[in-house]
């Protein structure tokens, strides 16, 4: 028997492509079993799309039969939506970022907590074939200790036509681009190595987009920097992960959507790594997906297994919460020109 799920806001659209795998293929056992969003005419134009028909968040979350809810609304919305959710007992997706402040995230750890429910952020890139492999690597120290690592994450917002007027770039809905999508690399850097010790950040707002362009510097207690940056007004790029380690290296492309999209050398391979002593770089044998949006898509395999019961969360609530004190540790140390421990009070306090 199928897995009935509630759509609880529709403003992210990642939903939209996950949702249409499960939506056209049965066999994966989830039915989506009706959508609720507070914008009348995005919930019936996207229930439509997913075959599906548009409910109350009352109806949804008091339909016993709906077992299971995906929160993808504005990021505002998420910490009283799962609120709700779990305390209607629904296993939750709540889709990235997680919340606004860590006032929200402290409310819905304590509402999983306490309703005792299944409960996992959506990450994308913690189920991206060829991210598990660089984290084997680095788990198993195939290449040895790893003393820097770099992450690029980009979009081209700066030709998104209307983006600067959408709810991803609105304070009150979401913060701002670099609260939004910097939330990814910035949480698969606490899926491979946990919290660090302290960061250093730098902001800038290079078009009409603000916060467009970020980079911050995360140091780990064994000396380790890692390097995320965020360029968000890219038109084009290549490599997207390096990883220099005590007996090798590890090379990444084409692993965001920027990079994705640009043509490709002939017989340049995804990912690669060379060992010391060896007489060539290994080719991992994980292809580049052809579009970013088979990423995206593909999230809906894993997530179909978490709402079944098939596997744990791609994200606990309080690995969700640390990423985004990472996050949100960017923006003191951007702001009062410093570096920020990872406990500073300071975090605690943005609104």
């Amino acid at each position: 028997m199928a897995v009935k799920v509630g759509i609880l806001g529709s403003a992210h659209g990642h939903v939209m492509t996950y949702g249409a795998v499960w939506a056209n293929d049965p066999s994966l056992g989830i039915e989506i079993a009706g959508l609720y969003d507070h914008n009348a005419e995005r919930a019936d134009t996207n229930a439509a799309a997913l075959g599906t028909v548009v409910k109350s968040l009352d109806e949804i979350l008091g339909d016993k039969d709906i077992t299971a809810v995906v929160v993808s609304s504005e990021t505002v919305y998420h910490c009283e939506l799962v609120e709700k959710a779990a305390a209607a007992g629904k296993a939750i997706i709540c889709y990235k970022p997680m919340a606004l402040n860590l006032e929200q995230a402290n409310r819905m750890v304590a509402a999983v907590e306490k309703y005792n429910v299944p409960f996992t952020l959506g990450y994308q890139m913690r189920v991206d074939d060829q991210n598990i492999r660089m984290k084997k690597i680095i788990d198993e120290e195939e290449l040895g200790r790893v003393f820097l690592y770099r992450r690029r994450h980009s979009l081209s917002t700066h030709t998104w036509a209307g983006f600067d007027q959408s709810w991803h770039t609105q304070p009150e809905l979401n913060r701002d681009i670099f609260a939004d999508d910097s939330a990814h690399p910035i949480d698969m850097l606490n899926w491979i190595f946990g919290v660090p010790e302290s960061v250093m950040c730098e902001m800038s707002t290079m078009t009409n987009i603000k916060n467009d362009g970020g980079v911050a510097l995360f140091k780990y207690p064994n000396g380790m920097i890692a390097e995320i940056s965020c360029y968000f007004m890219a038109s084009a790029a290549e490599i997207t992960t390096e990883i220099y380690c005590a007996n090798g290296a590890v090379a990444q492309y084409y692993g965001d959507a920027v990079s994705a999209s640009k043509p490709r050398p002939e017989g340049l391979s995804g990912l690669k790594w060379y060992k010391n002593g060896d007489t060539d770089w290994t080719n991992s044998d994980i292809p580049s997906p052809p579009a970013h949006g088979e990423r995206i898509k593909a999230q809906a395999y894993p997530f179909a297994e978490f709402l079944k019961g098939e596997r744990g969360p791609i994200c606990s609530v309080y690995e969700a919460r640390d990423s985004l004190r990472m996050v949100l540790a960017c923006y003191v140390s951007a702001a009062e020109g410093r570096r920020v421990n990872l406990d500073d009070p300071a975090i605690d306090k943005i609104v």
